[in-house]
């Protein structure tokens, strides 16, 4: 990054979904930076992230009120590592406060990869298969739902199923996912606002969420008796 920023000079710089490590060398740099969602806590930069913790924890007792136990979220490496991102960590302190063990079962590791994404699942349903699941990201939903699928397991009748994310593709799907919506125009906004700030010299550093929505639809339903 830091070769590629040398040789691509400009006034100011957008990090979209970076990790802290990357996130970090731009605050620390003279050239001013804002950070589109990614991890950025306690960075002295500008940044905009969807508040997705109260809806993601609406969700989570949600499903411990449908009797789920084994709840699982796939979550990519930069959100568990070093240490995990808050709304990981909520998930986690969600389900213990409800008196759910937790262990990396719920949070697991995985290569992101295809096939590492098939282990993983291979593992997981081996000998004590999650009654719910709660994925980050459409792309990595919908190939967690086609594996399933390719193994005959359906929500919500064997599993609920819950995106962490909102996708224009949902709206085609039957049953309709179940997920955590927010809307992209105050993120550009945002975005914007501070580009004029940056183009008149206005320091700008604040760190601004916007709202978000659990949205219940047909992929959750009861745990399964067995």
């Amino acid at each position: 990054v830091a070769r590629f920023v040398e040789k691509n000079p400009a006034d100011a710089w957008i990090t979209c979904s970076c990790s802290r490590e990357v996130n970090e060398w731009f605050s620390a740099q003279p050239i001013p930076s804002l950070a589109m969602y990614g991890r950025f806590n306690d960075l002295p930069m500008a940044a905009v992230i969807p508040a997705k913790i109260p809806s993601l924890l609406t969700a989570v007792r949600r499903l411990i009120d449908l009797g789920h136990k084994r709840i699982v979220m796939l979550a990519r490496e930069e959100r568990r590592k070093p240490v995990l991102a808050r709304p990981e960590q909520a998930f986690i302190d969600e389900l213990e406060a409800a008196g759910i063990m937790t262990s990396e079962y719920n949070l697991p590791d995985w290569e992101e990869t295809s096939d590492g994404l098939s282990h993983r699942l291979d593992q997981l349903f081996r000998f004590s298969p999650p009654t719910a699941m709660i994925i980050e990201e459409a792309p990595i939903f919908i190939a967690v739902r086609t594996y399933l699928a390719d193994q005959g397991i359906t929500a919500p009748r064997d599993i609920s199923l819950l995106n962490d994310d909102t996708n224009l593709s949902f709206a085609w799907s039957k049953p309709a996912v179940s997920h955590i919506r927010w809307d992209y125009r105050p993120v550009v906004n945002r975005v914007v606002r501070w580009a004029k700030n940056v183009a008149a010299a206005k320091e700008d550093l604040r760190q601004i969420g916007t709202k978000s929505e659990f949205i219940e639809g047909g992929t959750i339903g009861p745990a399964p008796r067995s």
